[in-house]
């Protein structure tokens, strides 16, 4: 999995902080949709890899998950709102360095308090 983000790299636009993030969302039925980041001027409308590679997926009309590779960060606080949204307990989530080493975490464990309508 390492080889074929590092291969999306190049499509990032990230030209005001030169941060490059890759993400690829994969289904229950092993389906691979993948996502860069694209960032704007006003950085409010910038779209982090992980949301870009899961709105694909729900474009396409899945929207049950087993895993999400990440390559290049931590996911942010909106992203894992998302992860919330989109994502079992048990989903694994794959944080990848440039040099390919990855840290496994599962949604409970990247978001253990999620946002919640009722406290």
């Amino acid at each position: 999995m390492f080889d074929k983000l590092n291969d999306y790299l190049k499509n990032c636009y990230s030209p005001y902080s030169n941060f490059k993030v890759v993400a690829c969302v994969i289904t229950k039925d092993n389906k691979g949709f993948y996502g860069v980041n694209v960032e704007n001027k006003s950085y409010g409308g910038t779209i982090c890899a992980e949301r870009n590679a899961i709105n694909s997926a729900i474009c396409e009309g899945y929207t049950s998950f087993k895993e999400i590779h990440i390559l290049g960060g931590n996911p942010c606080f909106i992203c894992r709102q998302t992860f919330i949204e989109f994502f079992d307990q048990d989903v694994k989530i794959f944080i990848y360095d440039m040099d390919g080493n990855v840290k496994s975490y599962t949604m409970n464990d990247m978001c253990p308090l999620p946002f919640e309508a009722e406290l």
